[in-house]
């Protein structure tokens, strides 16, 4: 069995420059340092560290506002990464808007299909281009009992880390913890992925999925 790394305790400021070069990139030139004076009006700040591997899962919690974009889409271009996420096939008919789409990192899924997100999605990795995938496991801005559990077959299936990426309202950080490689055994990895998570503060902690209260507990 792999060693698994423990929760991440880096809260140093991370920057374009310090990302390795297998990561995955936009090759932004005029979006990053506007995206950082953003940030930096808003009084925010990306801290931690991104894994110097070409393909990984992202995780994008907690998410409890529509609020979440306004931090998050700054932090991509800040970074200049190349996360991508998934949108619905329909949206890409819209005349105009498939150009739009694109640049904006969403790729288009058939929810319509029974298990073709996940075997589309592993597929994606296994092709052996480039690739990260944001996903956001409540599935929701309000609260749930659970979370999907998608974003770990993806990543287990297609052999890739799962890196847990945290909005944090109280200290104003956008966090990217340690990475977890799966195992197979999603009891065991999960305690792992939802630990890193101790302490976050949400936008409205109140819609906090039941996870991550009961490790706030």
């Amino acid at each position: 069995m792999s060693k698994q790394p423990r929760p991440s305790t880096n809260r140093s400021v991370l920057t374009r420059r310090l990302i390795g070069d297998k990561v995955p990139r936009r090759g932004g030139i005029v979006a990053p340092p506007i995206a950082d004076q953003i940030l930096k009006v808003l009084g925010w700040k990306v801290v931690g560290e991104i894994p110097n591997v070409p393909q990984a899962v992202f995780l994008a919690l907690p998410h409890t506002s529509n609020f979440d974009g306004l931090y998050a889409i700054p932090t991509l271009l800040s970074l200049d990464l190349d996360i991508k996420i998934m949108g619905k096939e329909s949206l890409f008919k819209v005349p105009g808007l498939a150009t739009f789409f694109r640049w904006a990192g969403i790729i288009p899924i058939n929810r319509d299909k029974k298990g073709s997100v996940l075997q589309n999605s592993i597929e994606r990795f296994t092709s052996g281009k480039p690739l990260f995938l944001g996903l956001s496991p409540e599935g929701t801005r309000s609260y749930t009992d659970k979370w999907k559990t998608g974003f770990y077959y993806i990543a287990h299936g297609a052999g890739v880390p799962i890196v847990p990426v945290a909005m944090d309202y109280q200290t104003k950080e956008v966090r990217f913890m340690a990475p977890v490689m799966p195992t197979g055994d999603i009891e065991a990895d999960l305690p792992k992925i939802i630990e890193q998570y101790k302490g976050v503060v949400p936008k409205y902690p109140k819609r906090l999925s039941k996870p991550l209260q009961d490790v706030n507990k």
